[in-house]
């Protein structure tokens, strides 16, 4: 069954993004054009997400035709006031992990629905605990893992997610990416 009439265009190269939305019941096709990920120094950090995801936006508009929606995002990882985004390298990836154990952080999730007709934006929070990692346990989930294309150095599906959570408040697909108990309805509405 076909959840939704219009073709969508997901502008994001991210599985998991394309996981949750299929998952959902949604057929789409992907479509992205490279953007720099840059925002204002003084931008609210919360605001970054929301920022990104309507400049992804604002980028690919070109890739919509006829009555298409196009859908745009970004996560980050915000942690005692700082932006963890994806990490650099094995180093880069552990410390972020070593930063996160025994911590709660807040993942923000920026999304854009867009057509000729109509735009709306907005973010969604999510509160994730996790629990003590040892210098060994995260040393083997970067090497085993590679998580360099995720916010934050970890991927709640894999085995940090499963093993070390300790407690989510909020949504676990925002976590993961996209926010589809905000965007299911909001793509109805198109």
């Amino acid at each position: 069954m076909k959840a939704f009439q219009h073709d969508i265009i997901l502008a994001s190269k991210s599985p998991r993004r394309s996981e949750l939305l299929s998952n959902s019941g949604f057929e789409f096709i992907i479509k992205t054009k490279e953007v720099e990920e840059d925002y204002p120094s003084d931008m609210d950090i919360y605001a970054v997400p929301e920022f990104l995801a309507n400049k992804k936006a604002n980028a690919s508009l070109s890739l919509i035709e006829g009555e298409q929606i196009l859908i745009t995002a970004d996560t980050v990882v915000i942690f005692e006031d700082q932006i963890f985004g994806k990490p650099t390298n094995e180093q880069d990836a552990f410390e972020m992990l070593k930063s996160l154990s025994s911590n709660k952080h807040t993942v923000v999730t920026g999304v854009s629905v867009r057509s000729h007709k109509k735009s709306l934006s907005f973010s969604d929070e999510s509160s994730v605990f996790i629990a003590n990692l040892t210098d060994q346990e995260i040393r083997y989930y970067v090497q085993k893992y590679q998580p360099y294309d995720k916010a934050g150095s970890y991927a709640i599906q894999e085995w940090i997610g499963l093993c070390k959570i300790e407690k989510i408040i909020g949504s676990y697909s925002n976590i993961m990416g996209l926010p589809m108990q905000r965007l299911y309805p909001i793509l109805q509405s198109f």
